[in-house]
């Protein structure tokens, strides 16, 4: 070949290859993700078919939708806290693990929120597979019955069956003891109800103040004030159990020795009522409606006001002293949940996040600085609170007013008394915020709840008391107040108020027997 003409072809043929690379380029400048090209298949490319070897579609199709249940299934699993329930359980894991092969190897505990029946290892929600595992099965690995075995089930089976099987909570749905209290005022506001050191129940009924020894059943009359034309608001226990102080609507304090029955002091301040009382070793605090905290001495004579606490907008209906004697909180009608110190007239922190009033307050025994709180009606919600650092922790819908929150000394457990819509006494794990335990059957709000610390003086160290208003199926008979029910009649119905005392067995103690 010439070499000139082989010169110009491949001078041709290069300018030919310039002229196109512009053209490339400003091709894949133009393109835009939105119209990006599709690549096209390889040589080899085509649709998948699923392989249908070992396939049960049936069963598969069923185990897809297995964790899907309706809300009353869902309610129903959440009420299988007896024995029943927990046989039931075992026995559905055990015919899933023979029929659907799931391999379940433990079965949850029934009181804990979720009640779903889990198998050990994750499983595919594909109805479909599309490759064959080449991984070689043995009959300890999967549901497969060994020859050798002469069990009638598969390994997944035996080892459910075997499993370690967590005691029942003993939930005892009787009361200990029932006494009758009429008079006992149907306000939300109003603390009327405490339970002393020395295991004595005190009771504001209309104008009288009651207290029931728990170690000799014996009920006495500490106060009348129907002379001075006054009613009971609140009554509190001093923390070594020989002083009870009594709030008034006229708004005064009144200062009582439980054992001899007689009025120590007077203490003024307050222009309405008084509905919330809290000791703190021998410093008073009251709550009033006039939306003050006033906090005094009562070993300084003549007793006068050491601080005046003003944050509230509304009536102040909760008061509660922290654990280390250090910490004040409040609770008032005007949604907020206030917590005060020693040395500051203004409150530290400031909680405005509850749509309703704020009476349950309850500092954790077991957590230095946890505060929970409740709202009203119109929230619902228990709310928790560190108040080392002023953050919300934690908040769970409750679905009705919360009345009461007390902490369990034995176990890192709440308990809450409600009122409208669903009158419920529920048990709590915190911080996993599960529901142990639910009382209900009660017709009207159970308002009242205490506790006491454990005492060599009563044969059940811990006794929890909760009063509700309720329809009970008790015969009426007259009485003086604050006695013992009889024996309750099958056929005889009478709206009262009544006072049930639970023993240790009951959930409200956080720790069985």
């Amino acid at each position: 070949m010439d070499q000139d003409y082989e010169r110009r072809l491949l001078r041709q043929i290069n300018i030919q290859n310039e002229n196109m690379m512009p053209c490339v380029v400003d091709t894949r400048r133009t393109l835009t993700p939105s119209n990006s090209p599709v690549s096209s298949p390889s040589k080899h490319g085509d649709r998948f078919i699923p392989s249908r070897a070992g396939a049960n579609w049936s069963i598969s199709f069923h185990r897809i939708n297995e964790n899907e249940k309706s809300p009353s299934q869902n309610r129903k699993a959440k009420d299988a806290t007896s024995d029943n329930g927990k046989d039931g359980l075992a026995y559905s894991a055990l015919l899933k693990n023979e029929l659907l092969g799931a391999g379940i190897e433990k079965v949850q505990d029934p009181q804990t929120e979720d009640r779903r029946l889990q198998p050990s290892t994750p499983e595919k929600k594909s109805l479909f597979t599309y490759s064959l595992t080449t991984k070689r099965s043995s009959p300890d690995d999967g549901n497969e019955v060994s020859p050798y075995s002469l069990s009638p089930v598969s390994n997944k089976s035996q080892k459910l069956l075997r499993s370690p099987r967590k005691p029942t909570r003993k939930i005892s749905k009787i009361p200990f003891k029932v006494l009758d209290a009429p008079e006992l005022q149907d306000d939300f506001y109003l603390n009327l109800v405490d339970w002393s050191s020395l295991n004595v129940l005190s009771v504001g009924l209309g104008t009288c103040v009651y207290l029931w020894s728990a170690c000799t059943s014996q009920v006495t009359r500490l106060c009348d004030l129907s002379v001075e034309g006054d009613s009971v608001t609140s009554v509190g226990w001093s923390e070594r159990g020989n002083l009870v102080a009594v709030g008034t609507h006229k708004g005064f304090v009144q200062i009582w020795d439980a054992a001899a029955g007689k009025k120590l002091s007077v203490l003024e301040g307050h222009t309405a009522r008084v509905g919330a009382l809290a000791w703190n070793a021998d410093q008073l605090s009251s709550g009033s409606r006039d939306r003050m905290i006033l906090q005094r001495d009562i070993r300084t004579p003549p007793v006068q006001t050491e601080r005046r606490l003003q944050g509230h907008r509304q009536e102040v209906c909760g008061l509660k002293w922290s654990t280390d004697h250090q910490l004040l909180a409040s609770g008032g009608n005007d949604n907020k949940l206030l917590v005060w110190n020693h040395s500051s007239l203004s409150p530290v922190q400031q909680y405005t996040e509850h749509l309703a009033a704020v009476k349950a307050i309850a500092w954790s025994p077991h957590q230095h600085g946890l505060l929970a709180s409740g709202g009203g009606t119109a929230d619902r919600c228990i709310r928790f609170w560190n108040t080392l650092t002023g953050q919300p922790l934690q908040c769970i819908d409750t679905g009705s007013q919360v009345c009461n929150l007390a902490w369990s000394k034995h176990a890192n457990e709440l308990v809450s008394t409600h009122g409208y819509s669903q009158n419920q006494i529920l048990v709590w794990k915190y911080p996993s915020l599960t529901q142990v335990a639910k009382l209900t059957g009660h017709s009207y709000r159970v308002l009242y709840l205490v506790s006491i610390a454990p005492s060599p003086l009563w044969p059940t160290p811990a006794l929890r008391v909760c009063l509700c208003k309720s329809a009970g199926v008790f015969s009426q008979e007259g009485g003086s107040a604050l006695q013992q029910r009889p024996t309750p009649s099958k056929h005889s119905w009478a709206t009262s108020v009544l006072i049930r005392l639970f023993c240790r067995r009951c959930p409200l103690m956080g720790k069985p027997l």
